[in-house]
Protein backbone atom coordinates (compact mmCIF):
# COMPACT_ATOMS: atom_id res chain seq x y z
CA UNK A 1 0.00 0.00 0.00
CA UNK A 2 1.18 3.50 -0.86
CA UNK A 3 1.14 6.09 1.94
CA UNK A 4 2.28 9.69 2.07
CA UNK A 5 2.81 11.54 5.32
CA UNK A 6 3.02 15.32 5.44
CA UNK A 7 5.48 15.36 8.31
CA UNK A 8 7.14 17.75 10.74
CA UNK A 9 10.04 16.01 12.51
CA UNK A 10 9.79 18.46 15.44
CA UNK A 11 6.24 17.29 16.23
CA UNK A 12 5.89 14.33 18.60
CA UNK A 13 2.57 13.18 17.13
CA UNK A 14 4.02 13.37 13.64
CA UNK A 15 7.06 11.31 14.71
CA UNK A 16 4.82 8.69 16.36
CA UNK A 17 2.62 8.45 13.26
CA UNK A 18 5.70 8.09 11.06
CA UNK A 19 7.00 5.31 13.32
CA UNK A 20 3.73 3.40 12.93
CA UNK A 21 3.97 3.67 9.15
CA UNK A 22 7.67 2.76 9.04
CA UNK A 23 7.08 -0.38 11.11
CA UNK A 24 4.59 -1.83 8.63
CA UNK A 25 6.28 -3.79 5.86
CA UNK A 26 3.20 -3.55 3.65
CA UNK A 27 3.46 0.25 3.42
CA UNK A 28 5.42 1.93 0.63
CA UNK A 29 6.00 5.24 2.38
CA UNK A 30 6.69 8.72 1.05
CA UNK A 31 7.69 11.28 3.68
CA UNK A 32 7.26 14.94 2.84
CA UNK A 33 8.62 17.46 5.31
CA UNK A 34 6.00 20.04 4.50
CA UNK A 35 7.89 22.92 6.11
CA UNK A 36 10.70 22.34 3.58
CA UNK A 37 8.45 21.26 0.69
CA UNK A 38 5.08 22.94 1.21
CA UNK A 39 2.09 21.53 -0.64
CA UNK A 40 0.57 23.55 -3.42
CA UNK A 41 -2.68 25.29 -2.74
CA UNK A 42 -4.45 22.76 -4.96
CA UNK A 43 -2.88 19.79 -3.15
CA UNK A 44 -3.77 21.22 0.23
CA UNK A 45 -7.38 21.82 -0.84
CA UNK A 46 -7.53 18.24 -2.16
CA UNK A 47 -6.11 16.79 1.09
CA UNK A 48 -8.68 18.62 3.21
CA UNK A 49 -11.54 17.70 0.86
CA UNK A 50 -10.50 14.04 0.86
CA UNK A 51 -10.28 14.11 4.66
CA UNK A 52 -13.76 15.64 4.89
CA UNK A 53 -12.32 18.68 6.63
CA UNK A 54 -12.49 22.40 6.09
CA UNK A 55 -9.23 24.32 5.89
CA UNK A 56 -10.16 25.88 9.23
CA UNK A 57 -10.30 22.39 10.78
CA UNK A 58 -6.80 21.75 9.43
CA UNK A 59 -5.44 25.00 10.83
CA UNK A 60 -2.77 24.80 13.50
CA UNK A 61 -3.56 27.24 16.28
CA UNK A 62 -1.02 26.30 18.95
CA UNK A 63 2.34 27.95 18.44
CA UNK A 64 1.14 30.11 15.54
CA UNK A 65 -0.37 33.54 15.04
CA UNK A 66 -3.49 32.10 13.38
CA UNK A 67 -5.84 33.50 16.05
CA UNK A 68 -4.32 36.96 15.87
CA UNK A 69 -4.68 36.92 12.09
CA UNK A 70 -8.36 35.97 12.37
CA UNK A 71 -7.83 32.77 10.39
CA UNK A 72 -10.21 30.52 12.38
CA UNK A 73 -13.07 32.74 11.18
CA UNK A 74 -11.73 33.44 7.69
CA UNK A 75 -13.09 31.91 4.49
CA UNK A 76 -11.53 28.78 2.99
CA UNK A 77 -9.59 30.66 0.32
CA UNK A 78 -7.97 33.01 2.84
CA UNK A 79 -6.97 30.09 5.10
CA UNK A 80 -5.51 28.11 2.20
CA UNK A 81 -3.56 31.15 0.99
CA UNK A 82 -2.17 31.68 4.50
CA UNK A 83 -1.16 28.01 4.81
CA UNK A 84 0.64 28.04 1.48
CA UNK A 85 2.47 31.24 2.40
CA UNK A 86 3.28 30.02 5.92
CA UNK A 87 3.10 26.18 6.14
CA UNK A 88 3.58 26.18 9.92
CA UNK A 89 -0.16 26.95 9.92
CA UNK A 90 -0.93 23.45 8.60
CA UNK A 91 -1.82 21.04 11.37
CA UNK A 92 0.00 17.73 11.16
CA UNK A 93 0.48 15.00 10.36
CA UNK A 94 -1.71 14.54 7.35
CA UNK A 95 -1.54 11.02 5.92
CA UNK A 96 -2.82 10.02 2.49
CA UNK A 97 -3.42 6.44 1.32
CA UNK A 98 -5.68 4.78 -1.22
CA UNK A 99 -8.27 4.54 1.59
CA UNK A 100 -8.34 8.29 2.12
CA UNK A 101 -6.75 11.15 4.01
CA UNK A 102 -6.75 11.95 7.71
CA UNK A 103 -5.27 14.37 10.15
CA UNK A 104 -3.65 11.79 12.43
CA UNK A 105 -4.16 13.39 15.83
CA UNK A 106 -3.86 11.20 17.82
CA UNK A 107 -1.44 9.03 15.90
CA UNK A 108 -3.61 5.90 16.10
CA UNK A 109 -6.00 7.52 13.60
CA UNK A 110 -3.54 6.40 10.91
CA UNK A 111 -4.55 2.78 11.44
CA UNK A 112 -7.94 3.42 9.79
CA UNK A 113 -6.09 4.38 6.59
CA UNK A 114 -4.15 1.12 6.34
Amino acid sequence: MQATIWHNPKCGTSRKTLAILENLSRVDLTVIEYLKEPPTREKLAQLFADAGMTPQEGLRLRGTDAQERGLPDADDQTVLDAMVADPILINRPLVETEKGVALCRPQDVVLALL
